[in-house]
C-alpha cells in the first residue's frame, strides 16, 4: 500500500510539474479580450500577434480585418509591412559575411565601397560597418529620409551617391541619431561584398533556410485580392477619420524598411534569434559570436520620463546594438525593434533570459495599441501585477497630441499676421535645388503659390503667406505634415535660399525638412 501511495505521489508530482510548465508556457488566458480592447480604444482595424516561448511557437493569430469596409479577416498568414524591423535582417546579412570572413564589423566602409562619401572627409575615411548599423554615423535624425519617403523616383545607387552632400550634425560616434540611410548603404555594401543583390542574398541566406516561405521584399509584391493588410491613417495630425491608404513603395530603401511578412514567418525568425542563430536541425545561420555583437550596445540611447501611468516601462538602461534596440524591463534584458510605415506599425520584442519572443503587427499608426499588448504579455510571463497599459498609452497619446498642438497654437498667437513679404508674390515662384534631394518647384497659379517636390509625386502643397518672408505649405495629401518655407533675401533683393521646417512636432522625423537647403536655379 505504501509503495502504491509513493507511486501515486510521484505521478501526481510529475503531473503537477507538467501542468505548471504548461501554465508558464501558455499565453495569457485573457489575451483575445485584451487585444480586442486595445484595438477598440485605438481604432485599429487589424492586428496579428505571435508568441514564442521556450523554443516553441505557442501563439500565431490574427484579429480584425485587413481593410476597413471589407470582410477579409487578418490571420496568421496575413502580410504586413514590418518597416524598420527589416534592419535586424540587414544586420544578419552582414553577420553571415562576417562569419565567412568576407567582411569585418570594424572594416571601414570605403575599403569595400571606395566611392562612398559624406560631406566630411574625416567621417568618410573612418566610418565603419559597425557605425552603419548602430545609428552613430554623425548624421542627424532621419537625415536623408526624403529620398525614400513618401514614394520617390530615386534608385538605391542614387541614394548612396547623394550621401556625399549630407553634412553630419554630430561628431562620429558621439551621439545616437536614428538614420535609415545608413542601412541602405549597409545593404548596398552586402551586395558589393557578396556579389548578389541584397534582396537575393537575404532571401537565399535567411528567408529560405529559416522557412520564411511567405516573406517578400517591397509592397510591389502585393497583388489585388491577396492576403495582405492595407495601411490605414487618420492623417499626420492623428485626429482625422481613419481611412485605408495606398501602401508605401519601399524598394529603394528595402534594406532599411522593405520586408513584408506575417507573424508565422516572424515567429520562426524570433525562434532563430533566441536559439543563438541556430535552426532546429542544427544548422547555424549566423554564429553565436556574431549574435553577441548584434545584441551588444554600440551606442547608448536617451531615456525620458514616461507618462506616470507608464512608469513601470521606464528602463534602467537603453541603447542600440547592430540592427537591434536594447533595454531592460523589470530587471530583464529586452532585445527589440519597432517599425513604422505610413499607416502600418510592427514590433518584435525578445526577453532572452525567459526564452520569450513577442511579435505584434498592426495596420494602423497607433503605437500604444501594440505596446499595450506587448507589456500585457510580458507581465503574464513574469507573473507581476497587472498594469493598465491600454489606459496608460491612451492617456499618453492624448497628452502628446495636446502638447504638440498647444505649441503650434503659440506659434499662431505669436505670428505677425499684418506683416508682408519683401517681394511680390510672383518673385517667390521658380525652381529651387538641393544637392542631395534635387529640385522643388514653386508655381504661381490664379494668384496663389503651389509647391511641388519633383522627386516625390505626392508632395504637392498649397502655399500661403505666414509672416514676413515665411510661407506655410499645406500638402494636399494629409499624411504629409505641413511645413514652413522661409526665404532669405540677399542685398540685391533676390532670393538667396529657401529653408523648410515642420509646423508641428507630430510630424514624423522622416520628414527631415530641416536638412533641405534649397537655392534658386536661374
Amino acid at each position: 500500500m505504501r509503495i502504491r501511495l509513493q507511486r501515486f505521489a510521484a505521478l501526481l508530482l510529475v503531473l503537477l510539474s507538467v501542468l505548471a510548465a504548461m501554465a508558464q508556457t501558455a499565453p495569457p488566458a485573457d489575451l483575445d479580450a485584451y487585444v480586442a480592447r486595445a484595438m477598440k480604444e485605438f481604432e485599429v482595424p487589424g492586428m496579428a500577434v505571435a508568441i514564442v516561448k521556450d523554443g516553441k511557437i505557442v501563439l500565431a493569430k490574427g484579429y480584425g480585418v485587413r481593410k476597413l469596409g471589407e470582410t477579409g479577416a487578418v490571420d496568421a498568414q496575413t502580410l504586413f509591412g514590418i518597416a524598420s524591423n527589416t534592419k535586424a535582417f540587414t544586420a544578419a546579412t552582414v553577420a553571415v559575411l562576417v562569419d565567412e570572413k568576407k567582411l569585418g564589423w570594424d572594416d571601414r566602409v570605403i575599403q569595400h565601397m571606395p566611392e562612398f562619401r559624406v560631406d566630411d572627409p574625416f567621417v568618410t575615411d573612418e566610418l565603419t560597418v559597425r557605425d552603419l548599423l548602430s545609428h552613430r554615423s554623425g548624421l542627424g535624425l532621419g537625415q536623408g529620409d526624403l529620398m525614400f519617403w513618401p514614394d520617390t523616383d530615386f534608385t538605391r545607387a542614387q541614394v548612396v551617391a547623394a550621401t556625399r552632400y549630407l553634412k553630419p550634425v554630430n561628431s562620429l560616434r558621439a551621439r545616437y541619431a536614428y538614420n535609415n540611410l545608413m542601412f541602405v548603404v549597409a545593404s548596398e555594401l552586402v551586395a558589393r561584398v557578396s556579389g548578389q543583390k541584397w534582396d537575393d542574398f537575404v532571401r537565399q541566406r535567411i528567408f529560405e533556410p529559416v522557412g520564411m516561405t511567405s516573406t517578400v521584399i517591397s509592397s510591389a509584391s502585393f497583388k489585388p485580392g491577396g492576403n495582405f493588410a492595407a495601411p490605414h491613417s487618420r492623417g499626420w495630425r492623428l485626429e482625422g477619420k481613419l481611412v485605408p491608404i495606398k501602401a508605401t513603395l519601399d524598394d529603394t530603401w528595402a534594406g532599411a524598411a522593405g520586408i513584408k511578412t506575417n507573424v508565422t514567418d516572424l515567429a520562426k525568425w524570433v525562434t532563430l534569434q533566441l536559439n543563438g542563430g541556430k535552426l532546429p536541425d542544427g544548422k547555424q545561420i549566423f554564429s553565436e559570436a556574431a549574435q553577441r555583437q548584434m545584441w551588444s550596445m554600440a551606442i547608448p540611447t536617451p531615456i525620458s520620463d514616461p507618462n506616470p501611468l507608464l512608469a513601470a516601462a521606464k528602463p534602467q538602461f537603453a541603447g542600440y546594438g547592430l540592427g537591434w534596440g536594447l533595454r531592460d524591463y523589470r530587471g530583464h534584458k529586452i532585445v527589440s525593434h519597432g517599425g513604422a510605415l505610413t499607416g502600418m506599425l510592427s514590433t518584435v520584442q525578445m526577453m532572452p533570459d525567459q526564452k520569450l519572443g513577442i511579435i505584434v503587427l498592426t495596420n494602423q499608426e497607433e503605437s500604444g495599441a501594440f505596446l499595450a499588448v506587448v507589456y500585457h504579455i510580458m507581465d503574464h510571463y513574469l507573473a507581476v501585477p497587472e498594469t493598465d497599459w491600454i489606459t496608460g498609452y491612451k492617456t499618453a497619446r492624448e497628452a502628446g497630441i495636446k502638447k504638440a498642438n498647444d505649441a503650434e497654437q503659440k506659434q499662431v498667437a505669436a505670428r505677425a499676421a499684418n506683416s508682408h513679404p519683401a517681394l511680390a508674390l510672383a518673385r517667390y515662384a521658380g525652381k529651387f535645388h538641393d544637392n542631395w534631394y534635387g529640385d522643388a518647384v514653386i508655381e504661381q497659379k490664379d494668384g496663389k503659390l503651389v509647391l511641388r517636390m519633383t522627386r516625390t509625386p505626392s508632395m504637392v502643397a498649397d502655399v500661403e503667406h505666414w509672416q514676413y518672408d515665411t510661407f506655410k505649405a499645406v500638402f494636399r495629401d494629409n499624411t504629409i505634415p505641413d511645413a514652413y518655407l522661409t526665404f532669405s533675401i540677399n542685398a540685391e533683393g533676390k532670393i538667396d535660399q529657401m529653408k523648410m521646417s515642420a509646423v508641428n512636432d507630430l510630424a514624423d522625423f522622416s520628414f527631415d525638412y530641416q536638412d533641405l537647403k534649397f537655392r534658386p536655379v536661374e
